[in-house]
């Protein structure tokens, strides 16, 4: 590819559309940037031979020109003594020399647009690199972001996840059983407390027990005295 075949297609170039197209953004804005810092070094080099080639075209009109004035002049002083022949030699040298100025001019004409053209090339290549230097951070920062929260989707949509998950349950049922049996072999038991409060809850019993034997023993007997 050419130079200015390259350059072109980077100044036209959508960055944005490449790094839609791009596997690697972070890759793809150092290549993009890279690219047209060596494509601007290379366009301003050939900018610089075209001037060169502009002052030489100009210095070679100049001298078609100079050199047609004093053809023209000889052709004057000719005709001054009378040589005709002379003269007529002189008039043809000078037409060759004008109309060598005058290709030259043509061709100088045609320097010049181009030389227009690459400034504004370079200058919309100056912009669009300034425009990626100052993205590249962001784009960067933004895959990376991309990237890693994309890994975490991946993770939480894997079984790996699930699977941990069915682990961590079985652990919490495997302590919800031992608690359990911890509790069984408690209910199996009994404290000092809960000995003495049986104690006094079966001495209790024997009192009313006791009273209520009493009762109906006095009960029986005045209903024999009754009789």
């Amino acid at each position: 590819m050419g130079i200015f075949s390259r350059f072109t297609d980077i100044v036209n170039s959508n960055i944005n559309s490449l790094l839609d197209k791009a596997e690697d953004p972070e890759k793809m804005v150092r290549l993009i940037i890279q690219e047209m810092e060596d494509t601007l070094v290379e366009v301003r080099s050939a900018s610089a031979k075209t001037l060169a080639n502009k002052k030489d075209i100009v210095s070679q009109i100049a001298k078609y020109e100079s050199d047609a004035a004093d053809w023209q002049s000889k052709a004057e002083l000719a005709l001054s003594k009378d040589r005709e022949d002379l003269a007529r030699a002189a008039l043809q040298e000078k037409k060759k020399s004008a109309e060598a100025a005058e290709t030259l001019s043509k061709e100088l004409a045609i320097v010049d647009a181009q030389i227009s053209k690459l400034q504004d090339e370079i200058g919309q290549l100056q912009e669009k690199l300034a425009d990626a230097k100052s993205r590249q951070k962001t784009i960067i920062m933004r895959q990376k972001t991309a990237s890693s929260r994309l890994e975490v989707k991946k993770t939480l949509d894997s079984t790996k996840v699930d699977s941990a998950m069915g682990r961590f349950e079985q652990y919490e049922r495997k302590i919800d059983d031992l608690e359990s049996q911890v509790e069984s072999y408690d209910l199996g038991q009994k404290s000092l407390q809960d000995e003495f409060a049986e104690l006094e809850a079966g001495d209790k019993v024997d009192d009313e027990l006791a009273a209520l034997k009493a009762k109906m023993q006095n009960a029986k007997k005045d209903t024999e005295k009754s009789e």
